[in-house]
């Protein structure tokens, strides 16, 4: 019997929502998925692992690697680069796994363009007022980065209706059990029933609008990584 070919799995989120904590816990639970590691150009950070959390590179090599052609996806954040290389998926797909991909909405956008096969859903937190108490309490960042990230985040609820799935993370069990039915349901072939369940416009209708929305034509940096 031939060995069934993997597929991508894209999950994108603002910051704040939980999306490291959710795919972690998802690959935890099933042995046919593999976590994706990016490349960065930022500085990394205590109780991070080179190789584990991202491969950390200097600019020069980051910039060497766009050239040659070498990544699936790639975007600035907050003056840092970061990218998915086509090696970083590719053993994981040919073994037969699917391979998670935690990266922001522009590099979704990218990954949908060049694969077809690749499965977007997206994170959104239990409601606005949520996500300012869960980027203010961790107490890593100043109140200028805290508005920035809010000001990104709104941006990238506007375009959560591109991705084929949204999912509400205010419960970490529920939303893991959520995802890994959503995993189940494609590699079955009959994903049908759950992308109507799952649909990013009630999700987003249960979650409620942010404050403002980006005008049309405006700008907003994506990146929540």
């Amino acid at each position: 019997m031939s060995l069934r070919a993997g597929f991508p799995l894209v999950v994108a989120a603002p910051s704040g929502t939980g999306k490291t904590t959710v795919c972690r816990a998802l690959v935890a639970r099933d042995p046919r998925l593999v976590f994706s590691v990016s490349h960065t150009t930022r500085a990394r950070r205590p109780g991070e692992e080179d190789g584990h959390d991202y491969h950390f590179v200097g600019e020069a090599e980051f910039r060497r690697m766009i050239e040659a052609g070498e990544f699936l996806e790639w975007a600035v954040y907050n003056d840092r680069l970061y990218g998915t290389s086509f090696a970083a998926i590719d053993e994981g797909l040919a073994s037969g796994r699917d391979v998670v991909l935690e990266i922001e909405v522009q590099g979704a956008r990218q990954v949908r363009k060049r694969r077809a096969d690749a499965r977007l859903v997206f994170l959104l937190p239990p409601s606005w007022t949520e996500l300012e108490v869960r980027l203010r309490g961790r107490g890593t960042d100043g109140e200028p980065e805290i508005e920035r990230r809010l000001m990104v985040a709104k941006g990238e609820l506007a375009a959560a209706e591109e991705f084929d799935y949204a999912l509400v993370n205010d419960d970490l069990d529920t939303c893991v059990r959520e995802l890994a039915e959503i995993v189940a349901a494609e590699r079955r072939g009959d994903a049908a029933a759950l992308r109507a369940r799952f649909a990013p416009a009630p999700a987003l209708a249960r979650v409620g609008a942010c404050p403002v929305r980006p005008s049309r034509g405006e700008r907003v940096d994506s990146g929540t990584r």
